[in-house]
C-alpha cells in the first residue's frame, strides 16, 4: 500500500513541481533572496457555505517554507535548522507552521530564530504542512498528495496537518468552540477545489473568535503613573494605513523592553470603529522576523 501511495504522491509532485514555481522558489531561496509569495488569508465572513471548504485548526507556530534545500520564514530570513533533521525532508517545496502546541508560540518562536539550532528545541517541533506550492490539482488533491508524502516521510516530525468538512455554519460553529475551549487559536478553512495560488486571497479564510492583524511600530509612547519609566503604549501603523496606539496586552517585561521600531506585531481587536480603527486593539506578540 506504502508503494502505491508513494507513487501516486511521486507522479503528483513530478507532474507540477518540477514546473517554474518550484523552481523559481528554490533559486531564489538557495540565493538567499527570500521566498516567493505564500498564500495568506482573508478574515471568514459572516456569511459563507462551509462545504466549500476544508477545515483544519490554525496553529499558533512560525510560518516556514522550506524550498527542497533550506527553509525560510514568511519574510525570508533562513532558518537554522540541525542539518540532520534537513537531510530527512523532501526535495519538493513545503508550506506550513513550526509548532510546539497550543499556546508555546514564544518557545517556538525562540527555537527557530536561533542562529545556532538546538536539538534539544527541535525535538520538541513539529513542521505542520498544509501546502505543497506550485502543485498542480485542487487544494484537497494536493493535500492527498502531502498525506501520501508524509507516509515515506524519515522525520518523524513531519506532520500533514488534519483537514475536515463539515456541512453547515452550526457544525462549523461548534468545532470552532470545540477547539478554542482546547486551547486553540481557530480555524482554517481553504476552499477544497482551488489550484495553487499565492498572495492574500479569498480561497483561504480565517475564523477566530477574535479578529486580529499585524502592524508596524512607529514609536514608543512613555507610561506614567505606574508605568513610569516604562513603556505605555505603541503607536503602530496597519496595513491600511491607520494609525493609532496598543497599551494592553504586555507584559513588564515587554514594557522594559519593548518591540522595535520598525518592528512587525500581532494584535487583537473586536471590530472596526466607524472611521476604520480597531476596537480594543491589544499586543499579541512580535511577528516572526
Amino acid at each position: 500500500m506504502h508503494k502505491r501511495q508513494f507513487t501516486h504522491a511521486a507522479a503528483l509532485l513530478a507532474a507540477g513541481l518540477a514546473a517554474g514555481p518550484w523552481r523559481l522558489a528554490r533559486s531564489r531561496s538557495a540565493a538567499g533572496d527570500g521566498v516567493p509569495p505564500l498564500l495568506l488569508a482573508l478574515k471568514a465572513p459572516d456569511v459563507i457555505d462551509p462545504g466549500r471548504y476544508l477545515v483544519s485548526e490554525k496553529y499558533d507556530g512560525v510560518r516556514a517554507f522550506w524550498d527542497g534545500r533550506r527553509m525560510f520564514t514568511r519574510q525570508g530570513q533562513p532558518i537554522a535548522m540541525p542539518a540532520a533533521i534537513a537531510a530527512l525532508l523532501p526535495a519538493s517545496a513545503l508550506d506550513g507552521e513550526l509548532w510546539m502546541g497550543r499556546g508555546r508560540f514564544e518557545a517556538a518562536s525562540a527555537a527557530v530564530r536561533r542562529h545556532e539550532p538546538a536539538a534539544a528545541e527541535w525535538a520538541g517541533l513539529s513542521y505542520m504542512v498544509f501546502e505543497l506550492p506550485g502543485a498542480p490539482g485542487t487544494f484537497e488533491q494536493r493535500h492527498a498528495a502531502l498525506r501520501e508524502l508524509s507516509v515515506v516521510s524519515r522525520w518523524p516530525g513531519l506532520q500533514v496537518v488534519p483537514q475536515s468538512r463539515v456541512s453547515s455554519r452550526s457544525e462549523l460553529d461548534r468545532l470552532l468552540a470545540a477547539t478554542v475551549a482546547a486551547g486553540g487559536e481557530g480555524l482554517m478553512l481553504h476552499e477544497a477545489a482551488a489550484p495553487y495560488v499565492s498572495g492574500r486571497s479569498e480561497v483561504l479564510l480565517k475564523l477566530k473568535p477574535l479578529d486580529d492583524d499585524e502592524a508596524v511600530v512607529l514609536a514608543h509612547v512613555p507610561g506614567d503613573g505606574r508605568l513610569q519609566g516604562l513603556m505605555g503604549a505603541l503607536s503602530v501603523r496597519n496595513a491600511a494605513g491607520r494609525v493609532f496606539r496598543i497599551g494592553s496586552g504586555f507584559s513588564e517585561a515587554q514594557r522594559r523592553a519593548p518591540p522595535a521600531v520598525g518592528a512587525i506585531i500581532t494584535y487583537r481587536y473586536r471590530g472596526l470603529t466607524s472611521t476604520g480603527l480597531p476596537r480594543f486593539a491589544t499586543f499579541l506578540r512580535q511577528a516572526e522576523p
